[in-house]
């Protein structure tokens, strides 16, 4: 079973038989059907069924002559946030027809590296070599399956602004840097060791939680898996049509970059308020923007 079909309220779906139900319902009573045609005659075709608003079921497969073939299957959850204009690779996975997106936005500091959402538009756009105009975005979402609500940190207005102008200015030193440019790679070390001393200092006596306000970093040993804590923006309860579960779908601001997630509400400890911080382990998507 997939491991994430509890975030979009399936956590009754334990089993093959129970899976195997619900996706042939996707398949024959789907919201939208996407469809390319492949070099070898046959078509890669995407099921997508909606179980409530933006959270569903995508099916993939080949249509050949003899009909459908399934070949996987994902939840998904696509919102309209713009999360990063920054350059994009798509590299195909081995085993199957699916893709992995790479950014790399220098406000997150990592590479981030998502499961591609929209795999039969990319797979046509590619052909139409529309991925080499630049003008692409990209709407990255999480998936969870565990999470927890966290008190903010208090802030006044004018460590507000100097937070932003430090961001800001580390964005443009690491830019630079990437660049060749050796008096910002300096500035960076530098402030990298700044920080350190301060968080040894501040750990001492404080919790962690009241030092780091967000993160965002790699967790496990999948290539688009993720620990992140941001601030909610905005949030909202929505209800599986089909098992009448709920989910909760927050929009976090994590290291400046707008990320929205969806989590069960069983697992979710805390309510969550704009205000508030969202910590937990994501399985990170990503819906690629194409605009004309």
């Amino acid at each position: 079973m997939h491991s994430f079909l509890r975030a979009i309220g399936f956590s009754h779906v334990t089993d093959r038989q129970a899976s195997d139900t619900l996706l042939e319902d996707v398949c024959s009573a789907c919201d939208v059907r996407n469809a390319v045609r492949l070099e070898n005659g046959s078509a890669f075709v995407e099921y997508v069924k909606e179980f409530a608003p933006g959270i569903g079921i995508i099916v993939c497969g080949e249509m050949d002559g003899n009909g459908f073939h399934r070949d996987y299957y994902f939840p998904y959850y696509k919102t309209e946030t713009v999360s990063s204009c920054a350059d994009l690779v798509i590299e195909k996975h081995a085993g199957k027809d699916s893709f992995a997106g790479v950014c790399e936005d220098v406000r997150m500091g990592t590479t981030l590296i998502f499961y591609v959402m929209n795999a039969a538009q990319y797979q046509r756009e590619s052909m139409s070599s529309r991925m080499e105009n630049g003008n692409i975005s990209v709407t990255l979402t999480g998936l969870s399956t565990e999470g927890k609500i966290l008190l903010p940190v208090f802030k006044n207005p004018d460590q507000d602004l100097l937070d932003m102008e430090a961001a800001s200015s580390r964005s443009r030193l690491i830019m630079e840097a990437r660049n060749g440019d050796e008096s910002a790679i300096e500035s960076l070390t530098l402030e990298d060791i700044d920080t350190y001393n301060m968080i040894s200092r501040r750990i001492m006596n404080e919790d962690v939680f009241s030092i780091v306000d967000t993160f965002f970093m790699p967790f496990g040993m999948e290539c688009d898996r993720y620990q992140l804590m941001g601030e909610i923006q905005s949030y909202k309860k929505v209800k599986n049509i089909r098992t009448k579960e709920y989910v909760y779908q927050m929009k976090l601001l994590c290291n400046n970059m707008l990320i929205d997630v969806c989590i069960n509400e069983a697992d979710l400890l805390g309510d969550p308020e704009e205000g508030r911080r969202f910590k937990g382990e994501v399985w990170l998507q990503g819906h690629i923007n194409f605009t004309d």
